[in-house]
């Protein structure tokens, strides 16, 4: 299974969702591809130094990540497209119709419930790790989800 986390400049919410996700998948041996992208992203950009620093917590490096803006390879590649906000799943929806099958935001796919994890951008440690808290969250329920009857 492929599965593409979106956000806003990819440096922040979908890496850390991505790098949270990779290591849910090692520690639970799951054929799970993972991949992150922003819809205004910046190729190449670093991940913001408060999402590196909060992921250190759960002893992963993000310093090594480098945004990728969205394309059309990346949403058709993808078994599952997870948003961090309703408006990333609309404006993908508006540009791409063949998503509409399997984009759902992160909380809506977890919970049922179509809602956003709050932007930490410019935000201090503690925003930081809110939203760390609520991807992390979010993740172990999606996995539930993903593997009954496993």
């Amino acid at each position: 299974m492929n599965i593409l986390f979106v956000c806003t400049g990819n440096t922040c919410r979908s890496p850390m969702a991505q790098a949270l996700l990779e290591e849910m998948v090692k520690e639970k041996g799951l054929d799970i591809k993972v991949k992150s992208a922003g819809i205004f992203a910046f190729d190449g950009q670093e991940a913001s130094k408060n999402a590196i620093e909060v992921l250190k917590s759960e002893g992963i490096d993000l310093s090594n990540h480098r945004a990728n803006i969205i394309y059309r390879d990346l949403l058709e590649e993808a078994d599952l497209i997870l948003t961090m906000g309703i408006s990333h799943k609309r404006a993908l929806l508006s540009k791409f119709d063949f998503v509409k099958e399997k984009i759902y935001t992160l909380k809506e796919y977890a919970y049922g419930e179509e809602e956003d994890i709050d932007d930490p951008f410019g935000g201090d440690l503690q925003v930081y790790n809110k939203a760390k808290e609520e991807i992390k969250e979010a993740l172990k329920e999606m996995i539930k989800r993903l593997t009954v009857g496993n």
